[in-house]
């Protein structure tokens, strides 16, 4: 069995919020593929769709140059307007 990058345990409990967002046909398929998988992997039935934001933070994560963008962006002096 292969070791699947998103690990179950990221489906935890957080405070959704809904997005609506547009999906190339080979990726929801993928998507879907990915969602089959895992259930075979724990036993339990995956909604696709709950896979979406943990996949979304993983990628983030691990994008260095987001990281390093993210730190830079962080360390800059921040205007207040009122």
């Amino acid at each position: 069995m292969a070791k699947l990058k998103l690990d179950p345990g990221a489906l935890a409990d957080d405070k959704p919020v809904k997005r609506t967002v547009r999906l190339p046909g080979s990726v929801d398929r993928d998507l879907l593929a990915y969602a089959d998988v895992m259930a075979s992997e724990t036993g339990q039935k995956v909604d696709p769709d709950e896979l979406i934001g943990p996949m979304l933070a993983r990628f983030m994560a691990t994008d260095r140059a987001f990281r390093k963008a993210r730190r830079t962006a962080s360390r800059a002096p921040q205007s207040h307007q009122t």
